[in-house]
């Protein structure tokens, strides 16, 4: 197979990155990716912890290089990187930062900047060498590991890249909220960059001012790449958005409510991307103009056997998804929330994800999901409860507005009112902290509630 660039449709002058407000070339990276590369140890596999997006990109491009794997883990506590080293006994962890936190060999990014005249030329990765391996967080067990090849990822963020009009305008730079560890955040503000001719701002973002900051000392066309519970808090704690040409959400369920002031307050048109770990994305969809998702390029979404299966473009093997799909015309699908969502109560049927949806959906509430006890209460019945962030709204307020939209059988039982939830970096809410939360809290609200 013919060897794929590391870099793809650019100039070595042609701007690689952003980093506070300052351009950054596609030469100077190439230069770095040679020096980090020469300091690299002999090993197979690396934790590339950099929290500059920058430097991420810098490190794996120098793995590559060197035929390293770069391990992506779904968190970087003490268990996981035990696991990680029965996984990978000869992992070490590159950082840009004091990771002391972190019991691996360490690599600290090499500090000043890379001096190189010559033009060098783009690197060409085997599409068959292994570049990643992302885990699966797994609510119970060991995580489990999925292999990312160059080829497959590359075709992958091709067929994005050309979904969100980055091949037609490689001028516009990638302003993310979500970390390049992750991969959502790998492949739609990392990757999808280094194929398209696009840029990428080098930080993190988080907080609403944090945002707009970046955004606004980058002089170029915008792209925000961002998360439901990103977008929600940005929006709730800024009058004037900066303008942008595109929004890009991942990672949860988008309301359609949410959808239509995003896009009438910047400007500019949003497009959610559907996929998981294990296969990368594969759909996207505009959200105030139709339900229905529209697979990648060659990607297929079928249902047999009672599964759905995502098989075909980038995805390797056909692999079994865990969402409620319902096929419709021209390969396009509906998505009515994840399997293990599924809610039976007193003979009827909803979705967790429908159910947080509508709590979300209320005015003043920031925040909130729906939680499904394993036990049940000492009736025998099993009762939903939910945990909100709402600081404005008082219990009574919030369940009148809340039956109003769904039915009775469905409402919390307990409804407890929290600071914050325990989200991720990618705004997502992990099984277990969701249920450390409950065991913290559910016992308390047996008598009065607020």
């Amino acid at each position: 197979m013919v060897p794929l660039p590391l870099i793809a449709h650019r100039s070595p002058e042609s701007v690689f990155a952003w980093r506070d407000g300052a351009p950054i070339a596609a030469a100077h990276y190439l230069a770095e990716v040679q020096r980090l590369a020469a300091a690299m140890p002999e090993r197979g596999h690396v934790l590339n912890v950099c929290s500059d997006r920058y430097r991420f990109a810098v490190g794996l491009g120098a793995a590559l290089l060197r035929r390293q794997v770069t391990l992506m883990p779904p968190n970087h506590t003490a268990g996981t990187v035990t696991e990680l080293l029965g996984f990978a006994p000869d992992a070490y962890c590159l950082t840009d930062h004091p990771a002391d936190d972190i019991d691996l060999p360490q690599l600290a990014f090499p500090p000043g900047e890379a001096i190189g005249a010559d033009v060098l030329a783009v690197p060409r990765i085997d599409p068959q060498q292994v570049c990643a391996i992302v885990f699966t967080s797994g609510s119970t067990g060991r995580p489990e590991p999925h292999l990312k090849r160059w080829g497959p990822l590359v075709r992958n963020v091709v067929g994005e890249a050309a979904r969100l009009g980055l091949q037609a305008h490689p001028e516009r730079v990638l302003v993310a909220t979500v970390p390049p560890q992750h991969m959502y955040g790998f492949e739609s503000s990392l990757l999808v960059a280094m194929q398209s001719g696009a840029s990428f701002d080098a930080g993190r973002p988080f907080y609403p001012a944090d945002i707009c900051t970046t955004l606004a000392r980058i002089d170029a066309p915008r792209v925000l790449v961002t998360t439901p519970f990103h977008l929600r808090t940005l929006l709730g704690d800024v009058e004037a958005l900066p303008t942008l040409d595109l929004i890009v959400c991942a990672t949860a369920p988008l309301s359609p409510q949410l959808a239509r002031e995003a896009e009438q307050r910047s400007g500019a048109p949003l497009l959610e991307i559907y996929g998981c770990t294990e296969t990368g994305q594969l759909a996207t969809r505009r959200a105030t103009q139709t339900g229905e998702w529209e697979p990648l390029p060659e990607v297929r979404i079928d249902t047999r056997d009672g599964r759905t299966w995502a098989s075909g473009g980038h995805v390797e093997q056909a692999m079994p998804l865990a969402d409620i799909i319902e096929t419709v015309a021209d390969g396009r699908f509906v998505l009515h929330g994840r399997s293990a969502d599924v809610v039976n109560l007193a003979g009827k049927r909803t979705s967790l994800a429908y159910l947080g949806h509508q709590l979300n959906s209320i005015e003043g509430v920031e925040d909130g999901v729906f939680y499904l006890p394993a036990e049940t209460a000492d009736d025998g019945v099993t009762r939903l409860a939910a945990f909100v962030v709402a600081p404005n709204l008082n219990r009574g307020a919030l369940l009148a507005q809340l039956r109003r939209r769904v039915d009775s059988v469905f409402l919390p039982r307990p409804l407890v009112f929290v600071d914050a939830l325990p989200r991720s970096s990618t705004g997502k809410l992990p099984h277990a902290a969701l249920a450390a939360l409950a065991a913290t809290h559910l016992a308390k609200h047996a008598g009065p509630q607020r």
